[in-house]
């Protein structure tokens, strides 16, 4: 009972809480910013490392001035915290993951992106293995002719979990550094040699 109190407790509290802080976070530091330019308002896969996601949501906000996405989110309760933070920026979620109920994730996100929504994916989340891109994404965009955007976010100053995806929160008055690939088209690929591709393309930016 005490447990199920406290649960409810932080799903009001940790939120509220974590979205002052990305806010705070995002105001105190200089940006650089590297985002490509979308010139048509097509549904795209944008995909980032499990351990640099706090602070996508800004950048995100550079393609669409009304946002209209959904992201793939762990089911466990680290995960509904994730999600009720990001729907203060105006972002839906997709509950599993590509390793749990994978079918059942894949099928959500193929709908999604024929319905129109962006996907927000870690493709080596929601366990890992750290900064290896699973099938998911690639599935996903080559099921529905969607380009994916790769993104990554390497701040100068920061503190990192002692995490399997070593989870990385910047620190204020730093530098968030921001990447971002043109949309790139696996469309016509075998899946290892997307895999392969994206993998590489991610790892150009290593801090």
């Amino acid at each position: 009972m005490l447990k199920k109190l406290l649960r409810a407790l932080a799903l009001v509290i940790v939120p509220i809480i974590g979205t002052i802080i990305i806010r705070l976070i995002y105001l105190t530091s200089k940006k650089e910013l590297e985002p490509a330019v979308v010139e048509n308002d097509q549904p795209l896969i944008f995909a980032c490392w499990h351990g640099e996601l706090l602070m996508l949501p800004y950048l995100y906000g550079r393609y669409r001035k009304i946002p209209h996405a959904k992201v793939l989110i762990s089911s466990h309760f680290d995960g509904l915290l994730i999600s009720k933070t990001i729907e203060y920026f105006g972002l839906e979620t997709i509950a599993g993951s590509t390793n749990r109920n994978a079918a059942k994730v894949l099928i959500q996100g193929i709908k999604a992106l024929r319905d129109g929504y962006d996907i927000g994916i870690t493709p080596d989340g929601p366990k890992g293995p750290r900064h290896q891109v699973a099938d998911g994404l690639i599935i996903m965009a080559q099921k529905t002719n969607t380009k994916i955007i790769l993104i990554r976010m390497i701040p100068t100053s920061y503190w990192q979990f002692n995490s399997w995806d070593k989870f990385t929160v910047p620190k204020p008055f730093g530098t968030l550094k921001y990447y971002a690939t043109l949309p790139i088209d696996v469309s016509g690929l075998e899946l290892e040699e997307a895999r392969t591709l994206l993998q590489e393309r991610l790892q150009n930016y290593e801090a």
